[in-house]
């Protein structure tokens, strides 16, 4: 059964969720926000990519598994069934499916690989269902992988 990640950057800093994904194996790691920008240094496209790349792990946004603007500011809001409702919508969309497969085709034949998005805990993050699409439609075993924010 092959191994898929995933990993919340919330707690750490940039040197430790590369370090931790280094010591997982990890060998590509899916980013699953629908904007891959954040205010916390090292963690937007450019700067997570490049650090990415010199520990020798490939980097690969898929925007359509991403939770659009009004699911997240639910989330934020603490309003987790609308939240849910958000994400499952926009991963019925077919574009989401294509990517779906996009990520699953990458992380079997690139992998093992590893879901990326903000929240440290999986459980009240989007990643988690993306994850277990992925594990139902492709037999994933489903890892979520915690950062040593002391690092």
């Amino acid at each position: 059964m092959p191994e898929l990640y995933t990993i919340g950057y919330e707690k750490a800093g940039q040197p430790a969720l590369v370090e931790r994904l280094v010591r997982a194996g990890v060998r590509t790691l899916i980013d699953v926000r629908e904007l891959p920008l954040s205010r916390r240094a090292g963690f937007s496209k450019g700067p997570l990519s490049a650090a990415l790349r010199q520990a020798g792990i490939e980097y690969l946004h898929l925007k359509a598994l991403g939770t659009p603007k009004e699911g997240r500011l639910a989330g934020r809001a603490g309003n987790q069934p609308l939240f849910w409702s958000i994400v499952d919508q926009a991963l019925a969309r077919p574009e989401a499916q294509y990517e779906l497969g996009v990520a699953a085709a990458t992380a079997l034949n690139q992998g093992p690989a590893c879901l990326l998005c903000l929240e440290d805990d999986p459980h009240i993050c989007h990643r988690s269902r993306v994850a277990a699409d992925m594990a139902a439609g492709w037999g994933f075993d489903v890892r979520h992988l915690a950062v040593d924010a002391a690092f």
